[in-house]
Parts: structure tokens; sequence; C-alpha cells
């Protein structure tokens, strides 16, 4: 089985809205806006695109980032990268020609088989409504989380408020950077 990472910068209050400046979120570029830049806080950025082998995306963060990524020297190595968008709205004219292969998923239960083929990694980045569903459903298996030292109150949160079953996770990496940032890597323990 395949192991789906979620990827995510997250303030200290669960909030993931618009990290990079983003229109439309009045907290918007939060992960950069009077925060010292600690570049060693965004290995694990790097480490990510070389340790996985495929992307997965839902409908509004693949329409942000698939005009800019393609084209970016930060993320070229996700380029060649099959990515999968997990959309019941997308066709497959919607999709760019200039960043690899694409296949759109429907369902969760479509996500839930891609799990199950061979192959390495998935990651997804943003994506804050997938990464709920796919939380709610057991279907994440770790998360790599940049927790900024900010209380954003509103915004699109990381985690549902859906009342469930305790989710345990392990936590099997961090680091705490001289600017307040956190690095925290979490196994969901099954």
């Amino acid at each position: 089985m395949r192991t789906l990472i979620s990827t995510a910068f997250v303030s200290l209050d669960g909030v993931m809205e618009a990290p990079g400046g983003e229109p439309g979120y009045r907290n918007s570029g939060w992960t950069f806006k009077d925060m010292e830049f600690v570049p060693e806080a965004f290995e694990i950025k790097g480490r990510e695109q070389k340790e996985a082998t495929a992307m997965l995306l839902g409908r509004a963060s693949y329409e942000a980032f698939s005009p800019v990524w393609p084209d970016m020297d930060e993320f070229a190595d996700y380029r060649p990268m099959p990515k999968y968008v997990v959309s019941t709205t997308l066709t497959e004219d919607d999709l760019v020609s200039n960043w690899g292969e694409h296949t759109i998923l429907r369902s969760l239960d479509e996500v839930a088989a891609l799990k199950e083929t061979e192959g390495g990694p998935i990651i997804m980045h943003g994506s804050a409504a997938l990464n709920r569903s796919l939380s709610d459903a057991g279907l994440i298996d770790r998360y790599h989380l940049l927790v900024f030292p900010l209380l954003l109150g509103a915004g699109k949160r990381l985690f549902s408020d859906t009342d469930k079953d305790t989710q345990k996770l392990k936590l099997v990496e961090h680091e705490a950077y001289a600017n307040g940032l956190q690095k925290n890597v979490f196994d969901v323990v099954r």
C-alpha cells in the first residue's frame, strides 16, 4: 500500500488558508508577513519532492498551483511526477499540458484504490476540503506540518470538526526554529 502524506503550512489554531498570498483571505500571505525566514525550517519541502512519487490535489489547489508551479525551479522535481486531481467537476480540457501526466479521480473510493497500487509515497499539498475528507475517511497515513506561531482565527482549517472517534498520531520528527516555527511529522496510528 502506498503512503499518503498530507503536507501543510498551518497556524497554531489550525488554519491553512492562503499561506502564500492567494487572494480572497484577509490574512493572505501569513507564512511570510512579519515572519523571519529561517531556511532550514523548509528543508522538508525539498525532501518531499525527492521522496514522493505522485502528487494528489483537490480541484481548488490544482487550479491555484497548475498555472504557476510547472515553471517554478523550486518545484522542478514535481514536473514529471504523475498528478491525481480529485474533482467531480473538472474535465480533461481543464488540465494543464506542461506538468506531467494527469488523472482525474472522482471519489474517495478512487483515492483509496490509488493507495492500493504499486509505487512510492503520494504527497498532497494544500487541498483543505480534500484533506478533511481524506482524514475523516482514514486515508491519510502521515502529516508533514510546518506550524507557524500565529493565531489566525477564521479561515479554512486542516482538520474537520466532524464528531468522530479519536485518531491517534505518533510524532516521528520534530524541530523548533528560532522564529517560533515548528516542524512536526506525524504518522497516523492504525
